[in-house]
């Protein structure tokens, strides 16, 4: 079993930063690709940024390239998403999750998820 625990959420005007850490603990953190995804109020779940186990090139959602980075600590087991310029549409609850498969990680399904921290950018 794998856990999940995304931090870091909370108020920021637009043009601001924040960056959420997720701590994944249980099985070898190594092995799985991270990924990051939003859930805006009636609105369903969206990919937002991923990452494979490897040193390999990140993925984006096209809304949020350039402003968005996905980074992974492998030796302290916890994946980041810096957030920089934040807009009012980025407001959601944001997820992380973790993959066995490192393929498709913009539309695959994901095996593990966190519980989601809030997000919210005032104008």
């Amino acid at each position: 079993q794998v856990q999940l625990v995304e931090s870091g959420g909370g108020l920021v005007q637009a043009g601001g930063s924040l960056r959420l850490p997720c701590v994944v603990s249980g099985r070898t953190f190594r092995s799985y690709a991270m990924g990051w995804f939003r859930q805006a109020p009636g609105r369903e779940r969206e990919f937002v940024a991923a990452k494979s186990w490897s040193a390999g090139l990140p993925y984006y959602a096209d809304s949020v390239k350039g402003r968005f980075h996905i980074t992974r600590d492998n030796a302290n087991n916890t994946v980041y998403l810096q957030m920089n310029s934040l807009k009012p549409e980025d407001t959601a609850v944001y997820y992380c999750a973790a993959r066995a498969d490192q393929r498709g990680l913009r539309t695959g399904v994901y095996d593990f998820w966190g519980l989601g921290t809030q997000v919210t950018v005032s104008s």
